[in-house]
Formats: structure tokens, sequence, C-alpha cells
């Protein structure tokens, strides 16, 4: 378990499956888990902790995130909080929330932003200086697109791109090498992309997590974001024939790697 800190709250990263990350906020009286893909490494964080859990904040409906919801309630008697649109698909769910709307946790507020692409129901969570960003965005990638279109998601990585750049990101899977390879293979070798990839590498064998990072080294080194630089963009859709738009160049890419 590794443990961040923030200004009023702590980030508890759980690994899980084969490459989810499960995170807990703990705030005051209360204990949040975003996304548990497993209840077992949960319930072994809120033992470490001596103390249980209040909330389960879902991200969208796909099972390797929300897999241990009913466990967890049936254990801890824990608020189930997720997309209200997807009441029928997440179990459990006891809170149904839409964009802009805030959750008390303990003495903070976790604020809702629908961004729909990956499903058509996802949602992140932001906390001050933190995203839970579940399968929106990942380093130096996106989710696929599974229910919703580029447009979708597009809108959604601009809305995230809004943030601050210090905003660091805690998404749900160790994808980042992968990505970066892509990128550099398919898209730029960027020395900032080449930096990144070898740091992410270390990293990697040393055990460690990549994840998180920040909102500005995403918008400087992730493939998905790119298309919002005018320089990038143009230069990339020349070389490829596309429209230089920023939709057209994150279909593109995003295309590419889903055949990479």
């Amino acid at each position: 378990m590794c443990s961040y800190r923030h200004e009023q709250f702590t980030v508890h990263q759980l690994p899980a499956l084969r490459d989810n990350y499960i995170y807990l906020i703990e705030s005051g009286d209360a204990l949040a888990c975003v996304d548990p893909a497993e209840d077992a490494p949960v319930n072994r964080a809120c033992k470490k902790l001596a103390r249980g859990l209040t909330h389960i904040l879902n991200t969208h409906h796909h099972w390797d995130h929300t897999d241990a919801n009913l466990a967890l309630k049936a254990r801890h008697g824990c608020e189930i909080v997720g997309f209200a649109g997807d009441a029928e698909r997440i179990p459990g769910l006891d809170r149904g929330v839409g964009e802009g709307e805030v959750v008390a946790l303990g003495d903070i507020g976790v604020r809702v932003m629908v961004t729909p692409g990956h499903t058509r129901g996802h949602v992140c969570y932001l906390i001050d200086d933190a995203l839970f960003c579940g399968d929106t965005l990942f380093g130096a990638g996106c989710g696929r697109l599974f229910e919703g279109t580029p447009e979708m998601m597009w809108n959604s990585l601009e809305k995230l791109m809004r943030l601050p750049e210090e905003t660091r990101i805690y998404c749900a899977h160790e994808y980042t090498v992968n990505n970066l390879e892509f990128c550099m293979a398919r898209v730029s070798d960027d020395e900032r992309i080449r930096s990144r990839l070898e740091r992410a590498r270390k990293l990697r064998e040393c055990g460690e997590p990549t994840v998180p990072f920040t909102m500005g080294e995403e918008m400087r080194t992730n493939p998905m974001l790119l298309p919002a630089d005018s320089k990038f963009r143009r230069r990339f859709a020349a070389t490829h024939g596309l429209p230089p738009d920023p939709l057209s160049v994150f279909t593109h890419i995003r295309r590419m790697r889903d055949a990479w």
C-alpha cells in the first residue's frame, strides 16, 4: 500500500487484479473506497488503518471497478455512490449523482465530473488537487470507447485539461509504459515523452507505480491530449492527411491505439 498526503486528506493506493488500482481516501472520520475491484485488499487496508469504510465511489459500472461493492457494503455498511443514470448497472447503488454534485466526505467535499466516452455513464471525482478518473484518463492514454463516441471522449478530456496543471491524477490502471511505447512508435518521439518512458520503466522494474502523475505532465506527454496543442495538431494532421481540428486528430490517434 502506497500513501500520498494532501492538505486535507490522505490517499492510499492498493494494487488489485492484474493491473488495477483501488484507492482509499481518508479524511476525518470518513474512509471512502474508489472502484473496489476486489474486497480482500480493501479489508486488509481497513484493518491496518483500524477503521471501516463509510463510502464507495464508483467511476463506472464495469465489473473490475464494482465487483466488491456488495461484499464491502455487507461488511462495512458503507454508502455506494455512482452515476445516477447507471443505477441498474452499479451493484448496490445508494446515491446516484450527476455533474457538479458534491458528496460530503468527512471534512471535505467530493465534486462529481461527468466524463462519458469509455462508458456513457462515466464520472470522475475531484477533491481539491486530486482527481480520481477511473478509465477516462490513464498515464499517457485514455480509456477505450466501449459505449461512447470520440466526440464524447474528447469533450471529457477537454474538461479535465481545464484543471490546474498541478492536479494529481489517480487513474484505475497501470498502463503508462505501454501507452508511452505506443506514443514513441506511432505518434511522437519528443524528448519529454522519451524521458518519461525511461522513468516509468525504471519505476516498474522496481515494482513501483507510475501513478499518480500530474495533469501538466499528461498535457505534455499523453498522445490522447496532444491534439490540444496546435503545433502538434497541424503537423500530425498534415502527415496523416487529416483535417487539422482536435477531434479529427484525437479520433485518428485513438483508432491507431486500438489497433496497436
